[in-house]
């Protein structure tokens, strides 16, 4: 029995919640932290006994054997250190700190204890995306010639989330940083971003964008461009297009039902889906599954410390090249 405290009870921190302690086989959920009346009343709602404000609940109890770190990301690099000098496994939403320099501190300092970490990019788990993996590595488009992602949001979130989300290229396209190394199975050496308010100007008046495109070269010569807007009025957009020698793979958006209508005024089928929620429901489930069994059998983590910061050297490099209207060589983003 895998025993788990989690550290933040917000959207994220309720799906990991109801996950693990109605989901998963083997694991049981011992404390949880959460600073607000809400999120507290959430875990009590789901039977979890020990519900506190303070991080020591989680911390200093000996029982606990592994942490999910859902709480603002901010806090995500304090709290994976003092839980990896507690000895206790951890799972971390992304990103692992707001700045580069101290995403890499955690990191060596975790490496350091030898204490497993899984950073959460849940999209690396959805079924259709992992068949993409699974059909490169039967060679069956032979060589990777190029890769098109495209995400789009249903509608920009909070002014008040944007300004503190660490930026579009952090907060959103890290996603797709993640799954371009992930698809492609080589890193990226090269980065050109575009970028603009075309959405909403007061996201541009704190200082951000809503819409981009980048461009990413990897070190095999492969090419990816990555589509990014804030606001999708037709719902959530979630596409993927990898082309090889040998051909093709496409991932198409799920709609809300698979019903389709013809009639003689044409062809109809349902909405969209209408958030990442839906969309990602069933890999944030598998997600955790994973992170679970990877501790119960002492395996390798499928998504490592290393690969949530090689994420984001991408989205530094992209920032800079939005900057400074140029292309930018992943290697020359040096951490201090």
């Amino acid at each position: 029995m895998i025993k788990i405290g989690i550290i933040g009870i917000g959207r994220m921190g309720k799906i990991h919640l109801e996950n693990l302690s109605r989901k998963i086989k083997g694991v049981e959920v011992l404390s949880v932290v959460n600073p607000g009346d809400e999120g507290q009343k959430f875990a009590l709602n789901n039977d979890i006994k020990n519900v506190s404000n303070n991080i020591n609940a989680i911390i200093e109890n000996p029982e606990i054997d592994a942490v999910v770190i859902s709480s603002p990301s901010s806090t995500h690099s304090e709290y994976a250190i003092k839980s990896a000098k507690a000895g206790k496994a951890i799972f971390c939403e992304k990103p692992i700190d707001m700045s580069l320099e101290k995403a890499s501190e955690t990191i060596s300092v975790i490496s350091e204890l030898n204490v497993p970490i899984m950073i959460g990019f849940n999209q690396r788990f959805d079924k259709n995306f992992s068949k993409v993996k699974d059909e490169i590595s039967k060679d069956t488009i032979g060589c990777l010639r190029n890769l098109h992602i495209i995400s789009r949001d249903p509608q920009p979130p909070p002014i008040s989330y944007i300004k503190n989300s660490g930026g579009l290229f952090k907060d959103m396209t890290i996603h797709d940083f993640d799954m371009a190394r992930f698809i492609m199975g080589c890193e990226v050496v090269e980065v050109f971003a575009y970028g603009d308010c075309l959405v909403n100007s007061a996201i541009g008046d704190a200082g951000d964008i809503d819409s981009a495109t980048v461009l990413l070269k990897f070190e095999n010569g492969a090419m990816a461009t990555i589509e990014n807007s804030r606001e999708a009025k037709y719902g959530y957009d979630q596409r993927l297009e990898v082309f090889g020698s040998k051909g093709v793979i496409k991932v198409e958006n799920p709609l809300k039902s698979d019903l389709n209508i013809l009639t003689e005024s044409g062809t109809k089928s349902d909405r969209h889906l209408d958030f990442f929620m839906d969309r990602y429901e069933a890999s944030y489930l598998e997600e955790m599954k994973c992170f679970v069994d990877t501790l119960k059998n002492n395996k390798s983590m499928p998504v490592s410390g290393e690969d949530g910061l090689k994420a984001m050297i991408i989205a530094e490099a992209a920032n800079r090249s939005l900057i400074e209207n140029r292309s930018i060589k992943v290697n020359s983003i040096k951490i201090k």
